[in-house]
């Protein structure tokens, strides 16, 4: 997958965020990862994720795409 570049605030795209929860969630299925591991990572992300679809500074294209990913973190973490 090409991953967009950082922006000019350093932030990366929400294509970073969506390949970590894609990957964790492989990980799961396939048993290469403990469950409680797996849902700290996505708790991890959920946070991460919350506090910059929070900042009112972040623009509008990086938001759109962070909350896309923030909702594919809260159904995996609804799985677990």
């Amino acid at each position: 997958m090409i991953r967009e570049p950082l922006d000019s605030n350093g932030l990366p795209g929400h294509d970073y965020f969506l390949e970590a929860v894609e990957h964790i969630d492989e990980a799961v299925a396939n048993k290469a990862i403990a469950e409680g591991a797996a849902k700290g990572i996505i708790y991890s992300l959920i946070e991460t994720l919350g506090s910059m679809v929070g900042d009112p500074n972040l623009p509008s294209h990086l938001r759109s795409g962070y909350e896309g990913a923030l909702q594919l973190a809260r159904e995996l973490q609804a799985k677990l």
